[in-house]
């Protein structure tokens, strides 16, 4: 296992923050595995790279020797996380958790080593609770007290309704890392009130406190917006491998190193030594299709990713585009632009309802990966060809 020193810095790579760092040099000294607990609801059957944020900072943790507790929660999912909502979300029936459950099992082992990880489930435990025990569990804990985590709060100040069931939420949660005496959670920035609820339910059965570690929410490819399937700025798992080569290779050089933070598992002295190169005169492009082969490579094979490549350049280099096209700077006075908007600055449409039109009939391309989504956004710093049917072609610049 690596030295301590070693191990904290991987640790808290890309992450937002570490509670309590002494606790887990304490719990590291011990030279023994932790559980590391990260829970997941099969709210969706699909995972795009928002979700691989957590889930690569669990195979790094893994490779470092510590047993990977991926906890699925299929009893929470009938609950419905309301973590970011402005209302209440409507819970999911058994059969929707259990096939969303499969889906989500299939998709993790492409990152995750299935033989070292364990995967839980909390129905094994909560199926068990009496509505005594759930009494016992719920009166831990205030209303006051529930009321200081954000998204209740503002619910609460404005007048919309929290369901009763909602509170049970951050309890559960918290009483799984009892139930799976964890030594660390993991979890995105909207998720530190229940990952604290944890700590202080583990104190409450008489348990050490979990360390908790937070990881950032991943931007989408606009730059601006959480990477979400609505809005169409996400990269899935299971998309072909042209598409997640050529969607990654559209984002911005700002937003790209983002992504490598947060996404790649190149050794930390590589990735210093990029940054260096490219703020000596290397073109940021060698690293985005450097990074762009690694992601590809984890999710359909190496074969697949020297394939998107080569597919790639066949287009953008090998007349896939006219040499001489429209080199055009669209100014905005936000953080980005809306695709329809970008095409109609662009003069590739007359107006930006034709240029939703042509996005809702699948004529208008991204850096040669057809846009599916009205809502994609571009954002300030990017460098992308813009394709409206078989002819019309522009180079833009989001200054």
């Amino acid at each position: 296992m690596a030295s301590i020193e070693a191990q904290l810095q991987i640790i808290r790579r890309g992450c937002d923050e570490l509670l309590i760092e002494n606790e887990l040099k304490d719990r590291l000294k011990t030279h023994r595995p932790l559980r590391v607990k990260a829970g997941f609801d099969p709210t969706a059957p699909d995972l795009h790279l928002g979700h691989t944020v957590l889930i690569s900072k669990l195979k790094q943790l893994q490779d470092l020797g510590h047993h990977i507790l991926f906890l699925i929660g299929d009893f929470t999912g009938m609950i419905g996380d309301p973590s970011g909502k402005n209302a209440t979300r409507p819970p999911l029936s058994r059969e929707a958790v259990a096939q969303n459950a499969k889906t989500y099992t299939d998709q993790v082992f492409k990152i995750l080593d299935r033989g070292k990880t364990e995967v839980v489930f909390n129905s094994a435990w909560m199926d068990k609770f009496s509505a005594a025990d759930m009494i016992r569990l719920a009166a831990t804990h205030t209303v006051a007290r529930m009321l200081e985590r954000d998204d209740f709060g503002k619910r609460y100040r404005g007048n919309k309704p929290i369901a009763i069931h909602e509170f049970l939420y951050p309890l559960v949660q918290g009483y799984d890392s009892v139930a799976l005496k964890a030594d660390l959670e993991l979890g995105g920035t909207d998720q530190k009130f229940n990952l604290l609820m944890g700590r202080e339910l583990q104190k409450h059965f008489g348990q050490p406190p979990q360390v908790i570690l937070t990881m950032p929410l991943l931007e989408g490819l606009d730059g601006v917006n959480k990477m979400s399937k609505s809005l169409g700025n996400y990269v899935g798992f299971n998309e072909p491998p042209q598409e997640i080569f050529g969607k990654l290779m559209s984002i911005s050089d700002e937003l790209m190193w983002r992504y490598v933070d947060l996404l790649s598992f190149e050794a930390l002295e590589t990735i210093r030594s990029w940054k260096s190169e490219v703020a000596e005169g290397r073109n940021p492009r060698d690293i985005k299709v450097a990074f762009a082969q690694e992601i590809v490579a984890r999710f359909h094979g190496k074969p697949a990713a020297a394939a998107a490549l080569a597919d790639f350049e066949a287009r953008f280099r090998q007349g896939g585009i006219p040499e001489n096209i429209p080199q055009v700077s669209l100014k905005t006075a936000g953080d980005g632009l809306l695709i329809a908007q970008a095409l109609k600055q662009a003069g590739l449409t007359a107006s930006t309802s034709e240029a939703m039109r042509m996005v809702e009939q699948g004529g208008v391309k991204l850096n040669g990966v057809k846009v599916s989504h009205k809502a994609l956004r571009l954002a300030k710093g990017q460098t992308a060809v813009l394709q409206v049917g078989k002819r019309k072609f522009a180079r833009v610049t989001i200054t």
